[in-house]
């Protein structure tokens, strides 16, 4: 991809020195308005594969030209913080609808006529239906995080908004991982999309490391408990269910941890603060579902934590490429027993998980070694000058006198013998009563 003039400026404020492999490949077809599939690793720039391209053929003041649609609602603000900066360069507007936010608000926002909007599909669907939001003018519809959008309700909802747009329209789907429902685009969409996979020679991601921590489900609280204390850690902990997320939550608020929660039933306001105080550091533990952790570009994580092993190696593939980005170094943990450890090893073999412990210091490979374990340690490293000792002394209380050793000759006395007289006078009575 040849960044445009108006965007070059702010391309290398922004530290970036070349494109990826992404960016490079999608850059032409978006640009000749085909249709893509773009499929890379997580934080290998996707975003702004696709983002610079199209605002290239925005028309400012033309009304809404592009709709990028999110799985969750922090993917939608965070896509929208991303691209902002670059379309305000050149007099474009963009705008974020999610599902928890203020209504009335976002009928106003609508009413500027912004030329893109980054949105969740289900709140868009209903503005368009009430006529708030006119597509008319769509050129371009782009589903990010295709995979898992494209699942129900979702892919029912994406046919429905393209109701409300133009017949000519140019579809472009991306993630991170591939699935059934790309293959099936002719069939829901009606397009045959170009595709461009590039996760083979994408090496942008940093080295990440995967661990297990073994052991019974009451202590994996504790574990996080012991992680968040330790200097410098900080992680986005997945849960399978929002039930066991909002458990160990319960639990955390008694240890004095800072921690937030994504949960789907807060409010927009309070999902923001959780994500800008865990981007600060002033949140150790971020608490999240597969839904609403999807797509999150948390550029220097140093760890994500499976509190349970995912369902599907696509959750697991996600979950982890929320660290170890654009070349920054990531720690991948999850937790479980001995059968979750099996599991996860059939799940995902790509990967070589590595056995951990929680240890004093945080992390470590090495058991910890216990009370008891160190009490047998000591003993083991007693010389053996000790050992021999005891085994003296114990001969002694057994009635075994020692012999004796003359302090002048330094010679051994011999043992005195019974007389045989005796000897044959015990012999002789032996058995007998006494009288």
């Amino acid at each position: 991809m040849t960044v445009a003039t108006p965007f070059q400026s702010l391309w290398a404020k922004a530290g970036f020195k070349a494109e990826t492999p992404i960016q490079a490949a999608v850059a032409e077809p978006l640009r000749a308005d085909r249709d893509v599939v773009g499929l890379a690793p997580t934080g290998s720039g996707k975003t702004l594969a696709f983002g610079l391209p199209l605002l290239e053929k925005v028309v400012p003041g033309d009304g809404i030209q592009i709709i990028i649609l999110s799985p969750s609602q922090e993917l939608a603000v965070q896509t929208r913080d991303v691209l902002q900066p670059y379309a305000q360069v050149i007099g474009v507007h963009v705008t974020a609808i999610t599902g928890s936010a203020n209504v009335a608000r976002q009928k106003e926002q609508l009413k500027k006529h912004p030329e893109v909007v980054v949105a969740t599909v289900g709140r868009l669907l209903e503005l368009a239906d009430d006529g708030v939001a006119k597509l008319h003018n769509l050129e371009t519809m782009v589903v990010d995080e295709a995979d898992e959008l494209l699942r129900d309700p979702g892919l029912g909802q994406v046919r429905d908004l393209l109701q409300h747009a133009p017949g000519e329209l140019q579809l472009a789907f991306f993630s991170a991982t591939d699935g059934p429902v790309l293959h099936e685009l002719h069939k829901w969409f009606g397009v045959e999309p170009e595709v461009v996979d590039v996760r083979a020679v994408d090496h942008t991601q940093g080295e990440v490391h995967h661990y297990f921590l073994r052991g019974g489900r009451e202590h994996q609280v504790a574990w996080l408990g012991r992680l968040a204390h330790t200097e410098g850690f900080q992680a986005l902990v997945f849960f399978n269910k929002n039930a066991s997320m909002e458990r160990a939550a319960g639990i955390l608020r008694h240890q004095r941890i800072k921690f937030a929660v994504l949960s789907r039933n807060a409010r927009a306001q309070e999902r923001k603060q959780a994500m800008v105080g865990f981007r600060k550091g002033k949140i150790k533990l971020l608490l999240a579902t597969d839904l609403a952790g999807r797509g999150l570009d948390l550029i220097k994580l140093p760890a994500v934590i499976n509190f349970e092993v995912p369902r599907t190696a696509t959750a697991y593939i996600h979950r982890a490429g929320r660290t170890g980005r654009m070349g920054n170094p990531g720690t991948v943990i999850t937790m479980g027993d001995d059968h979750d450890f099996r599991d996860l090893k059939k799940l995902v073999p790509q990967y070589a998980v590595e056995r951990a412990y929680v240890g004093n210091h945080g992390l470590t490979t090495e058991r910890p070694v216990s009370e008891a374990d160190e009490q047998l340690r000591a003993k083991k490293r007693q010389p053996k000058e000790q050992a021999n000792t005891r085994v003296r002394a114990t001969a002694g209380e057994a009635g075994k006198q020692p012999r004796l050793q003359d302090a002048v000759t330094g010679t051994v006395a011999p043992q005195k013998k019974a007389h045989k007289k005796n000897r044959a006078r015990n012999r002789k009575n032996k058995g007998k009563p006494k009288k």
